[in-house]
């Protein structure tokens, strides 16, 4: 299947799916959320394929989502080309869940930075293996906007809860070492190292029971499925509230202005 926004490739059983858009950091569109989905689907389907490798083309992994893509679709009076609001849903708000309930284990290799949703889709594979020049942010707060693709529901349980709300509240940056010291990642390596340690893990994987090693990862993720998906919902529904207020408007155009906002709590 062609691709708009990633690349799919597989080999002895492992699919790297690679975002492609290297000149916006791999920031995301409705389209790249979609394309993901319909990936990760394809995979589940696929007996030969039995580990999932995400990472990210050029000096980022992913930098969230792309506003200034959005704010040109907004202001020409485009609608998000999946149509209706459940198609929407599907496509953007649970793809995370839907990476997280893919039954084949998930390594997320993160070259550079991940930030909004591109944290979000990071913290939705089972482990997380960082470049040294990887960066971490969950920067909504700074355009006045809530956590979504499932990171408000991931991210407490992945770092705790104090943590997690700190980056939140702050939209910090955070380097490679900062994030292993808070078990975001389970190792970091130097850059020249990331897609070697990744692949070889996967491989390590790949080469093991795959009946038992998906069993193990429906195991440790039943408790969060049905949640998540239900948090996602509810994360949609507060990010219109976010939306239509006159904050988050400033923190789209600050961001296009390159700026600090100015918020006032309306």
């Amino acid at each position: 299947m062609t691709y708009a926004d990633i690349r799919v490739e597989k080999k002895d059983g492992i699919v790297l799916l690679t975002l492609n858009r290297p000149d916006k950091l791999n920031a995301v569109t409705w389209n790249s959320w979609r394309e993901i989905t319909q990936a990760v689907e394809r995979l589940e389907e696929d007996d030969e394929a039995r580990v999932l490798v995400v990472t990210g083309s050029g000096r980022g992994f992913c930098s969230g989502t792309d506003l200034a893509a959005a704010a040109a679709a907004a202001a020409a009076g485009e609608a998000p080309p999946e149509g209706s609001r459940s198609e929407r849903l599907r496509s953007r708000f649970l793809a995370a869940a839907a990476i997280l309930a893919c039954p084949k284990p998930s390594i997320a290799a993160i070259n550079g930075v991940a930030a909004g949703g591109g944290l979000s889709l990071c913290l939705a594979c089972d482990i997380r293996i960082a470049s040294e020049e990887a960066r971490f942010s969950a920067i909504w707060s700074r355009r006045a906007l809530v956590p979504d693709f499932g990171c408000s529901y991931l991210l407490p349980r992945i770092v705790g809860m104090s943590k997690a709300l700190e980056l939140t509240y702050t939209g910090q940056m955070i380097d490679a070492q900062e994030a292993l010291a808070i078990g975001l990642v389970s190792q970091v390596v130097a850059a020249e190292e990331l897609m070697p340690t990744a692949m070889a893990l996967a491989e390590r994987i790949a080469k093991g029971p795959p009946i038992a090693i998906e069993l193990a990862k429906r195991l440790a993720y039943r408790g969060w499925r049905q949640e998540l998906e239900a948090q996602t919902e509810y994360e949609e529904y507060l990010q219109r509230l976010c939306i239509e207020s006159e904050d988050a408007q400033e923190g789209v155009r600050s961001f296009l202005e390159k700026r600090e906002p100015i918020f006032k709590g309306r």
